[in-house]
C-alpha cells in the first residue's frame, strides 16, 4: 500500500509554535488553547475524504474509455476490520487498455487510506498510475507517480518517451511536497523522475493541493493511455507483461501497507487482498519468484532476508535534476 506507520512525526515549526504558545498563556487559557488545537485538528482530518479522489478517476476515465466491472468486484467490495471500527471499500474495473483499474479506501477513527493504482494491459508500456496515500490527525504520507514500466536510469529511450514531457508537471508539485526521506537504491527503480514521495502536516491547504495533484498527474496518464499504439510484436508484449509481474512482485512481498492491513482484518485476509486485488496478477502473469528477480534478497534455507536491499545505496534527497537526469550514479 506505499506507507508505514513508523514514519510519523510532527513538523518542527507547529511544534515550536505549540511550546511558545503554551508557556506564555494563564492555566485555564492553557486547557482552552490545547482543546482548541486538538478540536481543529481533528475536524480538519474529519473533514477528508479520499472518496473524492477515486470518484474524480472514475469519472474522468469515463470520458476516455468505457469502464467494465471486474470480476474481482463481486468477492472485494468491502469489509470491516476485525474491531468493527473501521472500513475498508474495494473496487475495481477493466477497460480496453486497461487490465486493471483498483482502488481501496480505509477508514478507521485514526486513519484514512487511498490505495489507488492502474495496470495498462500489457500491449501497452504505459507507466503504472500508483496513489497511495496515508493520513491522520497530524501527519501524511504520500506517494503519488506514473511508476515506469521498464529501466529509466540505465536506459533513456523509455524516460525520453513518458517523462521528458512532463518534468515541468513534477516540478510544480515538488515545490509544494519536498522529498520524504531516504529510499533505497532498489525501490527508486520504480519510481519515475516526477514522483511525489513526501510527508507533511494535515490541513486543509495541503490536502486541496494533494487533490489537484491526483487530479493533474491522472489526466496527463490518462492522455498517455489514450494515445498508446497497440503492441503487435510479441517479444515486446512478453517483455511488458514480465516488466509488470515483476513490480508486482516487488510490491507484493515489501509494500510496508501489509503490516496495517494485518492488524486490520489478520493475516490470512490481508495476504488475500494483496495478493487477489491489490497486486492482482502476481500469481498469474508469470511463473518467476521474488527471489528470482531479486536474488540478493535471498536468505538462509529459503527465507526472505529484508535487509537485502538495505545494504546499497540510499537516497535523502530527490535524485533526479530538473531535467529528469538520474543523479544517484
Amino acid at each position: 500500500m506505499g506507507f508505514s506507520v513508523s514514519s510519523f512525526s510532527s513538523s518542527s515549526s507547529s511544534s515550536s509554535s505549540s511550546f511558545s504558545l503554551q508557556h506564555t498563556l494563564p492555566p485555564l487559557l492553557k486547557r482552552t488553547a490545547s482543546s482548541n488545537r486538538r478540536v481543529c485538528i481533528q475536524s480538519c482530518f474529519s473533514s477528508v475524504s479520499y472518496h473524492k479522489f477515486v470518484d474524480f478517476a472514475l469519472d474522468e476515465t469515463s470520458l476516455h474509455t468505457h469502464l467494465l466491472s471486474s470480476p474481482l468486484q463481486e468477492k472485494y467490495s468491502s469489509m470491516k476490520s476485525k474491531d468493527g471500527k473501521g472500513v475498508l471499500n474495494m473496487l475495481s474495473f477493466q477497460a480496453d487498455k486497461i487490465r486493471l483499474l483498483r482502488s481501496m479506501t480505509i477508514e478507521t477513527e485514526t486513519m484514512q487510506v487511498l490505495d489507488f493504482t492502474v495496470f495498462p494491459k500489457a500491449e501497452y508500456d504505459v507507466p503504472i498510475f500508483c496513489a497511495n496515500f496515508f493520513s491522520t490527525a497530524k501527519t501524511n504520507i504520500v506517494v503519488l507517480d506514473l511508476n515506469p514500466l521498464h529501466d529509466i536510469i540505465n536506459q533513456d529511450d523509455y524516460k525520453e518517451k513518458y517523462f521528458k514531457s512532463l518534468m515541468p508537471l513534477g516540478l510544480k508539485y515538488a515545490e509544494h511536497f519536498p522529498w520524504g526521506g531516504k529510499l533505497t537504491s532498489e525501490s527508486i527503480t520504480f519510481f519515475s523522475p516526477i514522483v511525489i514521495w513526501t510527508k507533511f502536516t494535515s490541513s486543509p491547504q495541503n490536502y486541496d493541493i494533494l487533490y489537484s495533484a491526483f487530479r493533474d498527474y491522472y489526466k496527463v496518464w490518462l492522455e498517455l493511455i489514450a494515445t498508446a499504439v497497440k503492441e503487435t510484436d510479441g517479444y515486446q508484449i512478453s517483455h511488458n507483461l514480465e516488466a509488470q509481474h515483476r513490480y508486482l512482485t516487488w510490491r507484493a512481498e515489501t509494500d510496508p501497507g501489509q503490516g496495517v492491513l494485518k492488524k486490520l482484518i489478520g493475516d490470512t485476509l490481508a495476504k488475500d487482498l494483496l495478493r487477489s486485488l491489490l497486486f492482482n496478477g502476481v500469481d498469474e502473469l508469470g511463473s518467476k519468484t521474488f527471489n528470482d528477480y531479486f536474488p540478493h534478497y535471498h536468505g538462509e534455507e529459503g527465507t526472505l532476508n529484508k535487509k537485502g536491499g538495505i545494504a546499497g545505496k540510499s537516497f535523502e534527497n530527490r535524485p533526479w535534476d530538473a531535467s529528469g537526469k538520474f543523479l544517484g550514479q
